[in-house]
């Protein structure tokens, strides 16, 4: 596993601040962000791109985005724990899957473009910009910033020739990535699959469009307390950064290689809404469809899962149909099964925040703890959920769940357990 994370880097450092109740989340230092209705992050820090790419490749990361470089660094994080970064086995054999989101331009690459393409009248002309100003953009311009591009410059760098997808389904993406790299090695057509998830929220433009497509926290007075899953008083979402990646190997396969084995993945479902545009967020439905699947995939019930991994967006009505959604579709086992929410140390990571969320399950059944959700002080009636907070709390039973959802309903769930 590798895990790039505003509460740390590498899978050590991220158990570390977890367990701590460590935030990630404060004022966003890449650029100024006075003026933003949302001033504040989940933000990597101290993340160096050249130190996690070989010399002779450092150049291809002039045309990586941020969320493309925290992948590629990710990436490498898990190879090197799988003992696969010197000597890996058949290319052909090894793929990539990734959960995705489109980046944003940066600003200088795109102001003189869109400068030009203003009339007198301070509109945008759209025909100068199709037929002259675009010839400012740099000439790779697009590559730079495709969804495609975290799976395709991993798979370049580590020559990882096997099925090689990008799903960009937001909050839902990694989850499903990783989903369908496990449904790959089940039918036989690959032995291995490096599979998670990346985004990077921390752009002006990104921050103007997170803030029209979803309720956003107004604790700019107050960061690291504003990401409150299921807390009484949670008022929005938190942007962030990051990216999870795991090596799923197939299990004869990685005994005869000797493989360290943290756990094994037996089920995986997805669901959607089939959302009314009217409302602002999901009902939880597809939510529901997604764990009832993966519950049925692993063949196990609902009581013999040891904690919930929740998707824990803190947003009002979000975190009440997820709640909603839970109780349907694990019934009373619901009330007292331990939940804990990570978005509230890293903020909503979007494309990665499933791949990372599912690391810190995994790692829980390493260390037989669930780690706690900071910033939940007051119970919300409307979320009646056992959320694990003020310290980390004993893991009973060696497994989990773990859901993610966006909020027009897309959902993916996936369930892990110790082998």
């Amino acid at each position: 596993m590798g895990v790039i994370s505003p509460i740390g880097i590498g899978t050590s450092a991220f158990w570390e601040s977890l367990t701590a109740g460590k935030s990630g989340v404060g004022r966003i230092e890449a650029f100024d962000p006075t003026g933003l209705p949302i001033t504040f992050a989940g933000q990597v820090r101290g993340y160096d791109a050249k130190k996690f790419v070989p010399t002779s490749q450092r150049k291809n990361l002039k045309i990586m985005a941020r969320d493309i470089q925290l992948a590629v660094g990710t990436a490498k994080l898990a190879l090197e724990d799988a003992g696969l970064l010197e000597s890996r086995p058949t290319a052909d054999r090894f793929g990539v899957e990734f959960g995705a989101s489109m980046s944003s331009s940066d600003l200088d690459e795109l102001a003189p473009a869109a400068r030009d393409s203003v009339d007198e009248a301070s509109h945008l002309d759209y025909q100068k910009w199709g037929t002259s100003s675009m010839s400012s953009m740099p000439p790779l311009w697009m590559l730079k910033y495709l969804p495609n591009m975290p799976a395709c410059h991993v798979s370049i760098l580590y020559n990882l020739e096997g099925p090689n997808n990008s799903i960009t389904q937001a909050e839902a993406a990694s989850n499903l990535a990783i989903g369908e790299a496990y449904r790959i090695i089940a039918r036989g057509a690959a032995d291995l699959m490096l599979a998670g998830g990346c985004d990077s929220k921390i752009h002006p433009l990104l921050m103007i469009r997170f803030g029209f497509g979803m309720l956003t926290s107004k604790r700019n007075d107050a960061p690291e307390q504003a990401c409150r899953p299921f807390d009484a008083d949670r008022d929005g979402v938190v942007p962030g950064e990051g990216s999870g990646v795991l090596i799923l190997e197939e299990y004869e396969h990685a005994k005869k290689r000797g493989a360290k084995i943290y756990a094994e993945l037996v089920g995986f479902g997805a669901g959607c809404d089939a959302f009314d545009p009217t409302r602002r967020e999901t009902d939880g439905t597809g939510l529901r469809i997604a764990m009832q699947a993966a519950l049925r995939d692993a063949r196990m019930n609902a009581d013999e899962i040891g904690y919930y991994n929740a998707h824990g967006v803190s947003t009002p009505d979000g975190d009440r149909a997820e709640a909603r959604a839970l109780r349907e579709a694990i019934g009373d086992h619901a009330l007292e099964i331990p939940v804990s929410a990570h978005k509230s140390n890293t903020g909503n990571t979007v494309g990665g925040c499933g791949a990372i969320e599912f690391v810190a399950g995994v790692l829980a059944l390493q260390h037989g703890v669930v780690p706690h959700t900071i910033n939940y002080e007051r119970a919300d009636p409307d979320c009646p959920l056992s959320v694990v907070a003020g310290s980390p709390r004993e893991l009973k039973k060696p497994s989990f769940l773990s859901a993610s959802c966006t909020r027009l309903g897309q959902a993916a769930a996936l369930v892990a357990r110790t082998i």
